[in-house]
C-alpha cells in the first residue's frame, strides 16, 4: 500500500459527520461525506452545546457564528416539578470551564458546520447499501447503483447505522417504556410571559421536562420531555412523528405554573420513543470505524448525544494526524481506547437519569473535558488496563 495521507469516506452528514469532516480537513486528511437524504431539512428541535462540545466548535471555527444567534443560559437549573423549589443550580459563565454554554436550534448548528466545508465534498442522495474491504481499501456501494473507493470509512450514520450493522451485526434497540415530546415555537405565544434565563429541568416523580430559549433574542422557545408510556407504543426513532398536544398537556397536569404556561402556549408537538442500546464490544473493523450515535447512542437526559459525537471528531482527528495509509487501523483502535471509557460512563449516567438531580457531584469531568488537549493513551496500554 502506498504511503501518504489517507482519503476517508464519511457516512452521514449529521452533527458528527460534518464535525469530523471539518476536524479531519484540519489535519490534512482528504474527506468526502455521503448522506442518504436528498436535502437538509430544518428539523424543529433545540440543542445544547455545553462547554465540552462548544470548545470543539471553537477549534472548528464556528463558535463566533453561533454566538450571534444562540441563547447563552445563565445556569444549569434543576427545579421540583410542582413547587419550583431549586434542587441544584450551576451558574455557567464562560469563565467556569473556559468555553460557553449555548442553546440553539439544531438547524443553526448544522448550518454552521456545513458552512465551513467545501460544498463539493458533500454528496446527497447517497444511501449506503454495502461495504467491501479489500486490497487495503474500502469500496462503498449506494442504493443509486454508484460505487466509490476510499482508504477508510467513518460511519457517522446515527442510531440506525447501516455501517454498524455491516461491521458489528444487527442490534435491537431497548425500549424501557418512555417517550418524549418536543417542540420549538414562537415565544410570543406566551402572551408576554417569560421563563427564567436558564436551561431549566423540572423533575417530576416519574417524568421530567427541560425548557430553554433557542435564540439570543429569546424569540424561540424549546422543550423536550420524558414520560412513561406502555412499551407496546411503537415508533421508529424518528423526530418527525406528530404528537397530540392535548395528551402532552394532560401528562403535565399539576406541574408548576411556568411549565403550564409553556405547554398551553405550544401549538403542536412531536413525539418519539426513547430507545437505548447497549455499549458495543468494538467500534471498528479493519478500515471502518464508527462515530457518535452509531457507536454510543444515549438517552437525551444529559444533552450529550451530539456533544459526544463532536468530541469524537476532535479526538479521531488527533489520532489520525500524521498517520499514513498503513497505520489507519491502529489509529482507529487508539481513538476507541481514548473515547469508549468516557462515552460508556455518560451512557450509563444518562440512562439512569440522575445527572444534576441534587447534591454537589463534580461536573468538571464532563463539562471541563478538552477533546483537543486531553492526553491520549495508547490503544494497547488501555486494553491492558481494561483486561
Amino acid at each position: 500500500m502506498a504511503r501518504g495521507k489517507p482519503s476517508i469516506a464519511i457516512i452521514g452528514a449529521g452533527m458528527g459527520g460534518l464535525a469530523v469532516a471539518a476536524t479531519l480537513r484540519q489535519v490534512g486528511v482528504e474527506v468526502n461525506v455521503y448522506e442518504q437524504a436528498s436535502q437538509f431539512a430544518r428539523v424543529g428541535a433545540g440543542i445544547q452545546m455545553l462547554p465540552n462540545s462548544s470548545r470543539v466548535l471553537r477549534g472548528i471555527g464556528v463558535e463566533e457564528k453561533l454566538r450571534k444567534t444562540a441563547f447563552e443560559p445563565y445556569s444549569h437549573l434543576n427545579r421540583i416539578w410542582d413547587t419550583g423549589e431549586i434542587k441544584r443550580e450551576l451558574p455557567m459563565p464562560e469563565s467556569l470551564f473556559g468555553a460557553p454554554f449555548l442553546c440553539m436550534h439544531r438547524a443553526d448548528l448544522h448550518d454552521a458546520l456545513h458552512a465551513v466545508l467545501p460544498p463539493e465534498i458533500i454528496h446527497l442522495g447517497k444511501k449506503l447499501v454495502g461495504l467491501d474491504q479489500a486490497n487495503g481499501g474500502v469500496t462503498l456501494s449506494f442504493a443509486d447503483g454508484t460505487k466509490v473507493s476510499a482508504d477508510a470509512v467513518i460511519g457517522a450514520d446515527g442510531v440506525h447505522s447501516l455501517t454498524r450493522e455491516i461491521i458489528i451485526g444487527p442490534d435491537a434497540p431497548i425500549h424501557r417504556g418512555r417517550i418524549a415530546y418536543r417542540a420549538v415555537f414562537d415565544a410570543r405565544l406566551m402572551n408576554g410571559g417569560e421563563i427564567r434565563p436558564s436551561r431549566t429541568k423540572w423533575w417530576g416523580t416519574d417524568r421530567h421536562i427541560v425548557i430553554y430559549y433557542t435564540a439570543a433574542d429569546r424569540s424561540q422557545l424549546y422543550f423536550v420531555t420524558s414520560v412513561p408510556e406502555p412499551a407496546d407504543w411503537v415508533t421508529e426513532e424518528s423526530w418527525s412523528a406528530k404528537g397530540d398536544v392535548h395528551e402532552l398537556r394532560a401528562a403535565y397536569e399539576g406541574f408548576h405554573p411556568e411549565v403550564r404556561m409553556v405547554l398551553e402556549a405550544c401549538p403542536d408537538c412531536h413525539k418519539w420513543a426513547i430507545l437505548e442500546r447497549e455499549p458495543l464490544p468494538r467500534w471498528s473493523d479493519g478500515r471502518v470505524v464508527l462515530l457518535g450515535d452509531a457507536c454510543h447512542p444515549m438517552t437525551p437526559y444529559m444533552a450529550q448525544g451530539a456533544a459526544t459525537s463532536i468530541e469524537d471528531a476532535a479526538v479521531l482527528a488527533r489520532c489520525l494526524a500524521g498517520v499514513d495509509n498503513e497505520d489507519l487501523e491502529g489509529a482507529f483502535r487508539r481513538y476507541e481506547a481514548n473515547r469508549k471509557p468516557r462515552t460508556s460512563r455518560i451512557q450509563a449516567i444518562s440512562s439512569a437519569n440522575t445527572w444534576m438531580s441534587g447534591g454537589n457531584e463534580d461536573t468538571s469531568w464532563l463539562y471541563g473535558y478538552d477533546a483537543w488537549n486531553v492526553p491520549l493513551v495508547d490503544a494497547d496500554s488501555q486494553l491492558a488496563v481494561a483486561s
